[in-house]
């Protein structure tokens, strides 16, 4: 049958990004890592598979199990498709990150399960940074014989993870055992030192440099009395580093805190830890505006900090040299007729709130005085460095840039991907291989028949409603800053939540010479998914499928026509991947196939 121009094409399988971009939280995690596969064998109690799984991605699971900000779980199939009324709660994702620490929590003792580094190759490459972008790329290039040398003026290495996530949310051994797993990699050396000079760093020698320097320097708020009430008043990421490195071990009993971000909650729930009976925190933006994770802000609130909102710092009110809080002008939203939004004052009179310290943490910036401006390397007017978007090489050939340095504060999975993919672009950079050219990842595609209905996996969809992880009581918490809050999924929890995923890298494969057109599988659907008509321009198509496919984000699955001149479609979208149309087909049209994708990293090691 001849396919008219605007008709849907029939979907090429063979492809791998299609099956990738059905994937849906691995699509959206920014190192890619293997959700499904991962959490199938924390079900099966394989915890050092699942960890292994995760530290070649991702590098630091038990950080990232804690510290995420789970990019991967709003992209979750099941926060599309549970039903609310048989759940008995709202549509909520599996708990993908807080998964990924159980791997962390409960595998052995991996020594013998780390890869061993290939032969030097003579190489040296300067990471400028100890934090989780920098340790990627020594990782990922020490394994393939490059000598890494780190440069950071910590005691210890994790930079900003150290020393700005405090210990209640993540404790010190887990960040010493996965770094130290980083630089365990192959030979790595790490100088504590603090690099004051690249142009003296370009004269070293080193084949290529990566600075992974972060987003050192806290926004600062330029108020009425900041002068005579500075002794009071800190910068936020300034001030969690003094706390963790112990010279803050105090605070005011009323304390402000500015800003909506992890930052802010972190400030806050630190501030109460160290004295504060009254910590309140005050955004300019409303409540659901807030850059902080939606579970950072429910984890303030529970430890009794009011989150107040819509009000614009004004000043900081100074009597007798002593910093007595601050006013602020109420405000609201308004939007004008292309959707922008600014925020305006509303006339109400303006709002005095006590404070005897003020945490500010309105915001993160890059800083690089140390990078001298006459050695051609440019930035842009936002002070950030010009970067190849891909390949993250800077105006001067041997230097790149990733993570919070690269292109602004973001979290700690953005800063592993930065790193993986630098590592590969100064890897081919070193080969003289050309940057832009990316390796593919590698796919395996396995079909999961075990019988004739049976399959090799669970496919039994639970309806049972998201987990929710253990807290340490607020009392408990609140007298000791070290003592970690979320306790984490014990083994029974852990297999409740796992059985929870819907195994969204198993995929329904179509074959259409087998099909007879019998609608056995329309008819078994769950979701109402599949659909058998006529070919047409897709957004029409979309509208007369069994159930209307509107997110168009999402691929439609479509056959070559089929005998009668219909096509199969199959809406990607709601999918629950559990197999029924395959065990109810008489012919084998349908299978189970199991679609594995793992990234590549520098040298295509395995």
């Amino acid at each position: 049958m001849t396919i008219r121009g605007n008709d849907l094409q029939p979907t090429d399988i063979r492809n791998p990004s299609y099956f990738h971009k059905v994937v849906d939280c691995q699509w959206a995690c920014p190192a890619h890592t293997p959700v499904p596969e991962y959490i199938r064998l924390i079900a099966h109690g394989r915890y050092d598979d699942a960890y292994m799984i995760n530290w070649k991605s991702n590098v630091f699971p038990g950080i990232l199990g804690r510290t995420c900000d789970r990019p991967c779980e709003p992209a979750c199939r099941r926060g599309r498709v549970e039903d609310e009324t048989l759940s008995g709660s709202r549509k909520e994702p599996v708990a993908i990150c807080r998964l990924k620490r159980v791997a962390a929590d409960f595998k052995d003792d991996l020594t013998g399960r780390l890869p061993k580094p290939l032969p030097s190759n003579g190489r040296r490459i300067a990471c400028i940074g100890g934090g989780p972008s920098s340790l990627t790329v020594a990782r990922d290039l020490a394994a393939i014989g490059y000598r890494v040398e780190v440069f950071d003026e910590g005691a210890k290495l994790g930079g900003m993870v150290r020393t700005q996530i405090p210990r209640f949310r993540l404790p010190e051994e887990v960040i010493d055992e996965e770094c130290g797993y980083a630089v365990g990699a192959g030979d790595v050396v790490v100088h504590q030192t603090r690099v004051n000079s690249l142009k003296d760093m370009l004269g070293e020698g080193f084949d290529a440099i990566y600075v992974g320097t972060g987003a050192p320097r806290g926004r600062a708020l330029d108020l009425p009395g900041k002068t005579e009430g500075e002794k009071n008043i800190h910068t936020g990421i300034e001030w969690l580093a003094n706390v963790s490195f112990g010279h803050f071990t105090t605070i005011g009993k009323r304390v402000i805190v500015l800003g909506g971000g992890n930052t802010a909650m972190d400030c806050c729930r630190t501030a109460r830890r160290l004295g504060g009976e009254k910590v309140t925190v005050v955004v300019r933006s409303g409540f659901e505006e807030m850059k902080a994770s939606p579970w950072e802000k429910d984890d303030a609130i529970a430890e009794d900090i009011p989150i107040l909102n819509f009000l614009a710092p004004k000043s900081f009110v100074v009597e007798g040299g002593k910093l007595v809080g601050m006013m602020f002008e109420p405000v609201k939203a308004v939007y004008d007729d292309k959707g922008r939004r600014d925020l305006v004052p509303t006339g109400e009179s303006d709002r005095f709130i006590e404070g005897d310290d003020v945490l500010v943490a309105v915001g993160q910036e890059n800083a690089f005085p140390w990078i001298e401006r006459d050695i051609g390397l440019e930035f842009d007017r936002w002070g950030l460095p010009k970067l190849d978007a891909t390949t993250f090489q800077s105006s001067l050939p041997t230097v790149f840039f990733g993570g919070d340095a690269a292109f602004g504060p973001k979290n700690i999975i953005w800063a592993v991907a930065h790193g993986h993919d630098a590592a590969i672009s100064i890897h081919k950079h070193c080969e003289g291989e050309s940057l832009s050219e990316r390796p593919a990842p590698g796919v395996t595609v396995i079909s999961q028949k075990m019988g004739i209905h049976e399959w090799s996996y669970d496919n039994n969809v639970a309806i049972d409603p998201r987990t929710k992880v253990p807290h340490l009581a607020k009392e408990a918490a609140l007298k000791n800053i070290r003592a970690e809050v979320e306790l984490g999924f014990d083994v029974a929890l852990a297999v409740k939540e796992a059985q929870r995923c819907l195994n969204c890298d198993v995929q329904t494969v179509f074959e259409g010479p087998k099909c007879i057109e019998c609608d056995a599988c329309l008819d078994i659907c769950p979701m109402d998914c599949i659909t058998f008509t006529p070919n047409g321009e897709e957004a029409e198509l979309r509208t007369r499928l069994s159930a209307p496919a509107t997110n168009f984000e999402q691929s439609l699955y479509v056959s070559p026509a089929l005998k009668t001149g219909r096509i199969m479609v199959k809406d990607e979208d709601v999918c629950l991947h559990c197999g029924l149309c395959a065990e109810r087909c008489p012919t084998g049209a349908w299978d189970m196939h199991k679609y594995f994708l793992e990234m590549t990293h520098a040298g295509c090691r395995s």
